[in-house]
């Protein structure tokens, strides 16, 4: 029975002037709820939220959250801090990719186009070939493959010329990969670029061979122009695999060279470790001309930056995966660059140039104007990986109650984390396994989460949480706490004690 329903009848012995007065008062207060404007009474905290907040030392007031019936009809399970703003570390791509899903759709795709600036004659192509980037998030070493393939397809096996990379539809300011935690070489600090390859990111996969005391390495992709050893010493018999990474003594910071000068233990059998080499700017280059050759392709000139001749048509193009596809990879794995390479294309398509000034102001009217809110919005890059990126507890609930009720709905909530089943909750198992898609977000002094849970009465909800502290990361039981205590609303209900 709906609370409107349950006030009928209360207030039928009082008469129908009365009773409607009432009625007509809580269905007015219901729409406000609905429309955003209400604002959720503050409440306590679950004991255990706060016990778990008491053991990493964090006080409560370092928690902002919100638990919300998914579509508004009942006042919030939970309102905390709702209003404050806070940095929600990466739970901020969920505003980035709700809102490419809805201005987009989840159709949309990125077109990657390739000119040829004279015809090929048998297998040799006397001119040049342009590849003009235009933000596909997605361009990774075996769709790199397909697009060089196509190339082969048109009758080009020798490139008597240069290959030029266009990577004008976007416009960054100088970007300095150790700025944010001094750490280069992580994948997660590399920059946006309109021809994004393999996330700037070199796969070094080691496999060891006992008998000749060394693991062998491979790499994805080919990196041209760059010296990379074959393979690496074994560690000493009986080492554990521990961390085998430290142990490598790697160095990455001359870009024509990457050293190992440790070694690598037995016991951790074939593993792979992702890197950004020093150079990011130069990495498509090196890794297209490396592609190209270990194709069997050959180029008399070189791969350098340049623009397409105006007027000249494209020989082909290669689309990248839909819209949904990515915010899915975006989302489960928490990926910065695809989030960044997404945010820009917001500009690009809305104006035909793609820069972070742009970006932002295509989510503010989009936060204001289709969402109705008014709360702080502060988007940075778009991905979360800021120290002053900002917005409400509330108002990200407000938004994911809107998404709820979206046509890509659907989409969005197919690519959150399954609470104990995938992607960054994967290792987060409990009561709530399988029964929770939360965006997950962790910085330094940060620990959130952000989505939908399923209730064990059957009613699904929206839960905001997020700590600012410098002990945030040790809090993260108490947001386990809080999940825990949103999917466990039956006994609750029902006058049982929680768990």
């Amino acid at each position: 029975m709906s609370d409107v329903t349950s006030l009928f009848h209360w207030c039928r012995p009082w008469g129908r002037c009365l009773c409607g007065l009432w009625l007509g008062l809580v269905c007015s207060l219901s729409a406000w709820g609905r429309a955003g404007a209400a604002e959720p009474v503050a409440s306590p905290l679950p004991p255990a939220v706060a016990a778990a907040l008491a053991r990493a030392q964090v006080p409560p007031e370092a928690l902002a959250a919100v638990v919300l019936d998914v579509d508004g009809q009942l006042p919030a399970r939970l309102s905390v801090q709702a209003r404050e703003a806070v940095n929600p570390a990466s739970v901020m791509k969920l505003v980035t990719t709700y809102a490419a899903l809805d201005i987009l759709g989840p159709a949309f795709t990125w077109e990657t186009p390739v000119y040829l600036d004279a015809p090929p004659q048998g297998a040799s192509l006397r001119g040049n070939v342009y590849i003009k980037g235009q933000g596909d998030p997605k361009l990774v070493q075996e769709r790199l493959w397909l697009l060089l393939r196509r190339l082969r397809e048109q009758g080009v096996a020798v490139i008597v010329g240069d290959i030029l990379l266009d990577r004008s539809a976007f416009q960054t300011a100088a970007h300095d990969a150790a700025q944010f935690d001094g750490e280069p070489w992580r994948p997660y600090n590399m920059a946006p670029d309109a021809l994004l390859v393999n996330f700037k990111a070199l796969t070094l996969r080691f496999s060891p061979e006992p008998q000749a005391g060394v693991a062998r390495i491979s790499y994805e992709p080919p990196l041209a122009q760059v010296e990379l050893p074959a393979s690496v010493p074994l560690s000493s018999p009986g080492s554990a695999c521990g961390d085998w990474r430290s142990s490598l003594r790697a160095e990455f910071s001359d870009p024509a060279r990457i050293r190992l000068q440790g070694s690598y233990p037995a016991a951790c059998g074939e593993r792979q470790w992702s890197v950004a080499p020093a150079d990011p700017a130069g990495f498509a280059a090196r890794a297209i001309e490396g592609l190209w050759r270990e194709m069997g392709g050959q180029l008399t000139g070189q791969v350098r930056d340049g623009r397409v001749p105006a007027g000249l048509a494209p020989a082909f193009s290669l689309p990248s995966p839909s819209l949904a596809e990515v915010v899915r990879d975006i989302n489960k794995f928490s990926n910065n660059v695809m989030t960044q390479q997404l945010f820009l294309t917001l500009a690009w398509q809305g104006t035909g140039q793609g820069t972070e000034a742009g970006a932002r102001a295509v989510l503010a009217r989009w936060w204001q104007q289709r969402l109705g809110l008014r709360g702080p919005l502060v988007v940075d890059n778009g991905a979360g990986l800021s120290r002053d990126a900002r917005l409400s507890a509330q108002d990200l609930a407000r938004m994911l109650q809107h998404a709820w009720a979206s046509p890509v709905m659907p989409e969005l909530m197919a690519s959150l984390p399954i609470a104990g089943v995938d992607g960054t909750l994967r290792r987060r198992p409990g009561q709530a396994s399988g029964f929770a898609h939360l965006k997950t977000g962790t910085l330094r002094d940060v620990a959130a989460v952000a989505g939908y849970v399923l209730g064990a009465s059957g009613r699904r909800y929206v839960l905001v949480a997020v700590i600012n502290h410098p002990q945030a990361p040790a809090a993260r039981a108490a947001l386990d706490a809080l999940l825990e205590w949103t999917r466990d609303d039956q006994r609750r209900r029902e006058g049982a004690p929680s768990r």
